[in-house]
Order: C-alpha cells, then sequence, then structure tokens
C-alpha cells in the first residue's frame, strides 16, 4: 500500500480483493439460480440488498416461504457486526459531511473495513472519502457482476464447492489478516497474535451455543473486550 489517498490509488488496492468478490458472487449466483430464483431477482438482491452471506440466508428463507419480517431481522441481524464497523471509520472521515459520511457506511463492508484500517498505517491515521468510497464502489460492482456472471453460468457449473469456489472469501481474509499483521507497527505483534488465537477458540465455542446470526456481532464485542483488557494490562 502507498501513502496516496486518491482514486487511482484506491483501484490499485483494492484489486486484490476483486477475486474473492468474484468468487464468492458467482457461487451465489450459482446457488440461487439452483435454488430456482430468476435472474432479475438475484441482481435484485445483490443490487439493492448487497448483504453478502446474508443473501444466502434470505434464499433459504425464500423457499421456506417465511415471513418478510422474519426475512428483514435476519439480514439486519447477520450484518449487524456494520454499525460496529461505521463506527471504528467514523472518526477518520469526520471531517468529510453527513451525506458523505451515510454513503461510506452505506457500501462499507468487510473487505474495504479492513483495507482501510491497513491503509491507515501508510496514511499517519488518515482516510479520504476518494479512497474509501472508491474501494467500497468498486467492490459494490464486482460483486453485482459476480452475481450476473455466476446465475449466468449456472447451467455449466454444478456444485461451485467442487471447484473450490466457496473457499475464496476465506482465502482472501487470510490475505488480508496476513497484511494487518505485519503492517501495524502499533500493536505488539505478540497481542495481535494472542488476540486471533483468543478470535478463533471464541468462534468455535461460540458455534456451539450461540445462534449463527449473532455470533459475528457477539465475538466481535467480547473479543474487543478481552483484547481491551489484556493491553492495558500486559502490553
Amino acid at each position: 500500500m502507498s501513502r496516496s489517498l486518491t482514486l487511482s490509488a484506491a483501484i490499485k488496492e483494492t484489486w486484490p480483493t476483486v477475486f474473492g468478490y468474484l468468487g464468492i458472487g458467482m457461487a451465489f449466483g450459482i446457488v440461487g439460480k439452483g435454488a430456482g430464483l430468476s435472474f432479475g431477482l438475484l441482481l435484485c438482491l445483490s443490487i439493492f440488498v448487497y448483504a453478502g452471506s446474508a443473501q444466502f440466508i434470505i434464499i433459504s428463507m425464500l423457499l421456506t416461504k417465511s415471513p418478510v419480517l422474519s426475512i428483514m431481522l435476519a439480514t439486519f441481524l447477520v450484518n449487524a457486526r456494520m454499525l460496529l464497523m461505521s463506527l471504528t471509520i467514523a472518526p477518520y472521515v469526520k471531517h468529510e459531511s453527513m451525506l458523505k459520511n451515510i454513503l461510506l457506511g452505506t457500501f462499507l463492508t468487510d473487505e474495504s473495513f479492513a483495507l482501510g484500517m491497513n491503509k491507515l498505517n501508510y496514511t499517519e491515521k488518515k482516510l479520504s472519502f476518494t479512497w474509501l468510497n472508491g474501494a467500497n464502489l468498486i467492490s459494490y460492482v464486482t460483486w453485482s457482476l459476480a452475481t450476473a456472471l455466476g446465475a449466468l453460468a449456472a447451467q455449466f457449473i454444478g456444485d461451485p464447492r467442487t471447484m473450490g469456489i466457496d473457499f475464496a472469501i476465506v482465502s482472501m481474509f487470510i490475505g488480508l489478516l496476513y497484511f494487518q499483521l505485519i503492517a501495524d507497527k502499533s500493536l505488539a505483534f505478540a497481542l495481535q497474535a494472542i488476540m486471533i488465537g483468543i478470535t478463533g477458540v471464541l468462534v468455535y465455542t461460540g458455534m456451539m451455543i450461540i445462534p449463527s446470526t449473532w455470533l459475528v456481532l457477539l465475538v466481535t464485542l467480547i473479543g474487543c473486550g478481552i483484547g481491551m483488557v489484556i493491553k492495558h494490562v500486559f502490553f
């Protein structure tokens, strides 16, 4: 990553995440088409809902004829973590107008958030609307196009898992985590490694006792609390 906060820098630095979006977005299109949803409906889900993993839940709930309010609630809970991410990003773009902040929060994703946090290590803790909005829109356009490609390719591709497409998003986050570890010098590496281990344990344990719709949000809150204590007591 560079110190530049321009649109060209955003395009260059967001490019690696495109492959992750292509993989999981195509998988969504393939799965949705296989479930009997139309091309238009799948594309509208990606354009207007734009909820990532929650869109897979929406498909399953539509197939079981779940009430609309139940679908809306499930989508909100699965993506409630975005509230925390937006609050984390907000201090770095508070110099921008409210309208621009709303736009950034609307299109923020896990990937653009991770990129933004990593970018702070190179820009003296500064972000710009131009850079972050560029990263957000690249993600948005790629996700929508990938959904369309997946829906069109569904007749030629069977189970996407046989091609490893479903692992694309996981591998992308592993890469983002690695670059965050080597770039962030403000926190001790040992502290970051400990928190990765603790988070893994929390997720693994939580999967047994916490509903999936609450898992990410609760693990985030608990992990942040534990991390704060460990940092102030031992580091």
